[in-house]
């Protein structure tokens, strides 16, 4: 399939650059199993899924992870930490006007902390801190909210953009799971008394997630690796939910990758895992996990709207995308959600 394939036109005005004032007020489209639209409220998720369900839930944990700061020449730059490989060193995406050498030295924070390019792997950069890292980055970090803000990120999202479930042990991710920004306390409450279960994985989200599809022919592209984590625990009630008839509703794509490279390490069936993964979700692709998504509306030509695409299908996706730009839902990372159905080939 081509990049072409998956684009649409959005006007800017869609572009959800604050969240609404109540998590769970943002609208539904639900997109069903025959590739039929219909228009509601995200709080309808109550009534559209079954007592005995499960829902799958990324528990990351969004860092502080853009810093300012300067060379020894004074030269302004940025860092975005991407991966903590131990107390003092990561891997790092640095912006500067010219791309520093190993050896070079920074300086971040008001202090002035150095941090020392070590070589590069692959396109990021090795540095060492002079001082723990997360301890640089709660003191001087910033979120590093998505670039289609277009903005600095301000107090709002500070709550706003880390879910209600993030487990504080888990502070690793450079971006939010953000289908995981609709459930508040109330609504994950009501759910639980239905009889919704709910249960977690790991997958610490990278700066990969906004980068473009370049290749023409999607097949061509490799995904950035991200760390995730499928516990025993879920495994265990992702098989009772199926064996009882129930479905398992992934919210975000986060979780669908998580839980879908799980399978794939065991030769596509699931089990527990934890490592790296690298895989890419586009038409063609048979879900060994799940049999419903929970996701918010994604960027042209991207490899996430690929994903929803190869749950669906991409003419289903995209005429209700058209029905969502016509209708005016909310787009992107604080915007209006889906909930997708699977149609089977």
């Amino acid at each position: 399939m081509q990049l072409s394939d998956f684009n649409f036109v959005l006007p800017d005005a869609l572009i959800a650059r604050y969240p609404l004032n109540t998590r769970s007020a943002s609208r539904l489209l639900h997109l069903d199993a025959q590739g039929q639209y219909h228009d509601g409220y995200f709080t309808d998720i109550l009534n559209l899924l079954d007592a005995g369900d499960l829902l799958i839930l990324n528990d990351t944990k969004v860092m502080k992870a853009r810093l300012k700061g300067k060379r020894a020449t004074g030269g302004a730059v940025e860092v975005l930490v991407e991966r903590i490989q131990d107390k003092f060193i990561a891997h790092c995406h640095i912006k500067a006007s010219n791309s520093p050498k190993t050896g070079a030295e920074l300086f971040v924070g008001e202090d002035e902390i150095k941090v020392t390019i070590q070589g590069r792997h692959e396109n990021l950069f090795i540095v060492e801190f002079s001082q723990p890292i997360l301890d640089v980055l709660d003191q001087y970090g910033a979120l590093p909210i998505p670039p289609y803000f277009n903005r600095e990120a301000e107090e709002i999202d500070t709550e706003r953009y880390q879910t209600v479930f993030n487990d504080p042990t888990k502070l690793a991710s450079v971006a939010a799971p953000t289908a995981s920004l609709h459930f508040d306390q109330n609504l994950l409450a009501k759910l639980e008394a239905k009889g919704i279960q709910k249960t977690f994985v790991t997958l610490h989200v990278g700066a990969g997630t906004f980068l473009p599809v370049r290749s023409s022919d999607i097949a061509n592209h490799i995904m950035h690796s991200e760390w995730c984590d499928v516990p025993e625990h879920t495994v265990d009630l992702i098989r009772q939910t199926k064996a009882r008839g129930n479905k398992v509703i992934s919210v975000g794509t986060t979780a669908t990758r998580a839980v879908e490279s799980a399978a794939q390490a065991h030769g596509g069936k699931l089990a527990a895992w934890t490592g790296d993964t690298q895989i890419f979700i586009y038409p063609g692709y048979q879900f060994k996990v799940i049999d419903r998504l929970i996701t918010n509306f994604h960027l042209p030509e991207s490899t996430l709207l690929m994903l929803v695409s190869a749950l669906s299908n991409r003419d289903a996706i995209l005429n209700a995308y058209q029905h969502a730009v016509e209708a005016q839902y909310r787009f992107f990372s604080y915007g209006d959600a889906m909930l997708i159905d699977q149609i089977h080939p």
